[in-house]
């Protein structure tokens, strides 16, 4: 079915998303993935062409308009190409909000000029060692002492940890609080003392991507640092999660789509006994459900980029989604695999990378267990 969802203004950035991918990202992705780090200089290349900050208001330099689809076209295009290793989506889907919607003026004037010129990177750390999914278990804390909080504790898996110049970090600010009460969110700034980073995590897939351990030693952060609400983190972070989740469910169909589009023209193409790999039934039969089920996963997404818009998307909406999606690439992407054969494996080949790439997506951002708690949750059960 034909997507009604993006207008001529969608198009076109979609157009100018295109044209920058092509020439400053695809020619130099292989070479970040042996490196481990993209390119800094490309987020300020972005920041050139508008592609960071498309909802942060204009007098702070941003596009000014409060659309998702713009961030959906931006993950699509960058999806499209293979370029895991750009941390955009993180940029623009999933702290944006917080510094858009919790931030003072003063708080604004500060930190969004920067972010849409791409000149601070951005990045969330909530995730440590011994506490993942469930907040509750998060040791990290901040003292307050004067005018400063006094941040103490260690992260990990965060992406755009290496190059990022603003840090938001979940902490525990009164520790009297129960389970994930009593959390605050403190933006920690590159150079303070105390804040270092650790090595650049070796993964199994997303080479190019920084995803790197933190470390807080007695980091005296200005109390004025704190974004949104004293220990009212955790209702921050609900508030925000719906969206990160939508971000993922577009970067998850995106991602099988590519990889299944490709695969349909490999076995158009390959022949086994003297047919093309497509022909037999029984792959025929596979490549009808995986087309049946991007197809509909589209449709699904086009209404919940729609509700979101709305503000009518709920963190329950946004866990079916997340949830979904991803089991649907990561079955898709295996299944592109063995129709590539022995091809499949290579990882010269996209479908190869997209493999291991992909394995992450259920993790990340809540697992699919616990996107399913939550659901079984408002079940009442």
């Amino acid at each position: 079915m034909q997507r009604t969802l993006y207008d001529e203004d969608h198009d076109a950035f979609r157009s100018t998303a295109r044209t920058f991918l092509a020439k400053e990202v695809v020619p130099f992705h292989d070479d970040w993935e042996k490196e481990g780090l993209v390119d800094r200089r490309i987020w300020t290349a972005a920041g050139a062409q508008g592609l960071l900050g498309t909802d942060v208001p204009e007098q702070y330099g941003g596009g000014g308009v409060k659309d998702f689809r713009y961030n959906a076209v931006l993950t699509e295009e960058t999806i499209a190409v293979g370029a895991s290793g750009v941390g955009f989506s993180l940029h623009n889907d999933v702290t944006a909000p917080y510094l858009t919607e919790l931030t003072t003026d003063e708080q604004k004037q500060r930190w969004l000029p920067g972010f849409v010129t791409g000149e601070i990177i951005t990045a969330i750390a909530m995730t440590e060692p011994g506490a993942g999914s469930d907040l509750q278990g998060i040791t990290t804390s901040a003292k307050r002492d004067g005018s400063d909080l006094v941040l103490t504790g260690q992260k990990t898996f965060i992406t755009n940890g290496i190059h990022a110049d603003l840090v938001l970090v979940v902490a525990r600010t009164d520790p009297d609080a129960k389970a994930a009460h009593g959390l605050s969110l403190i933006a920690v700034e590159r150079g303070m003392p105390g804040f270092e980073r650790g090595r650049n995590l070796d993964k199994i897939g997303m080479h190019a991507q920084d995803t790197a351990e933190l470390f807080f030693d007695d980091v005296r952060v200005p109390a004025s640092n704190v974004v949104g609400e004293l220990n009212q983190g955790f209702i921050h972070l609900m508030t925000m999660l719906p969206q990160e989740r939508l971000s993922i469910a577009v970067a998850a169909i995106a991602g099988a789509r590519t990889i299944f589009d490709r695969t349909l023209e490999y076995v158009k193409d390959r022949k086994a006994f003297g047919r093309p790999v497509g022909s037999f039934q029984h792959n025929r039969f596979v490549l009808a459900e995986m087309a049946t089920e991007l197809e509909l996963a589209e449709t699904y997404l086009d209404k919940a980029i729609l509700e979101h818009n709305e503000g009518r998307y709920t963190v329950v909406d946004a866990a079916m989604a997340k949830w979904w999606t991803t089991e649907m690439q990561k079955r898709v992407v295996d299944r592109c695999v063995q129709l590539h054969g022995g091809y499949g494996f290579m990882r010269e080949y996209p479908v190869a990378r997209a493999y291991t790439d992909t394995r992450i997506t259920t993790i990340y951002g809540g697992t699919t267990e616990i996107m399913k708690e939550i659901v079984g949750r408002s079940l009442g059960v």
